[in-house]
């Protein structure tokens, strides 16, 4: 039986992990068993020895699920911290797209005037298409591409959602 999202709370988790094979189908594996889709997921090294590596997870499901789901995650060997920004406190989230539109005069006008407004930045242009490249909420993503779609949209990209804690001290 596959949960709804209108039943279940979105939540954002942060997973930081020794830089391995395998591990980001382990931690796959555990939502996966679980029944619950990874509404976004996003991987990088953040350490300068490239050992470490931090994922960022949203998902969906009630909260007894995902603190299922992370005492798991916990036990994992290679897997050093588990945090869940949504229930931690504040925190800042960030998603990066790559948004092509095709289009010629008034269309490609209003396109760039949109852009403007929502400070996107053209990073490639010929005569009959742009790229814009958009960072902000997932929300604000959305809202750009809903008025790109009038105008032309070709193709997009996006990155998923990365997340931190607020303040001083890091996760």
């Amino acid at each position: 039986m596959k949960i709804q999202h209108r039943d279940t709370e979105r939540h954002v988790l942060t997973i930081t992990v020794d830089n391995e094979a395998g591990i980001l189908a382990k931690i796959a594996g555990l939502f996966t068993a679980r029944g619950y889709n990874i509404d976004s997921l996003t991987v990088a090294d953040i350490s300068e020895n490239h050992a470490v590596s931090r994922i960022t997870i949203v998902t969906h499901g009630p909260p007894q699920v995902i603190d299922q789901i992370e005492a798991q995650l916990e036990r994992l060997v290679p897997v050093h911290r588990v945090v869940d920004l949504t229930q931690a406190g504040p925190h800042v989230e960030r998603e990066l797209a790559l948004i092509k539109v095709a289009g010629k005069g008034e269309n490609r006008v209003e396109a760039l005037r949109i852009a403007d407004v929502f400070r996107a930045k053209v990073v490639d242009t010929s005569t009959e298409s742009f790229v814009f490249e958009l960072t902000g909420t997932s929300e604000k993503i959305d809202s750009f591409i809903a008025l790109m779609r009038q105008l032309g949209l070709v193709e997009v990209g996006r990155s998923g959602i990365v997340g931190m804690m607020r303040g001083a001290e890091g996760a």
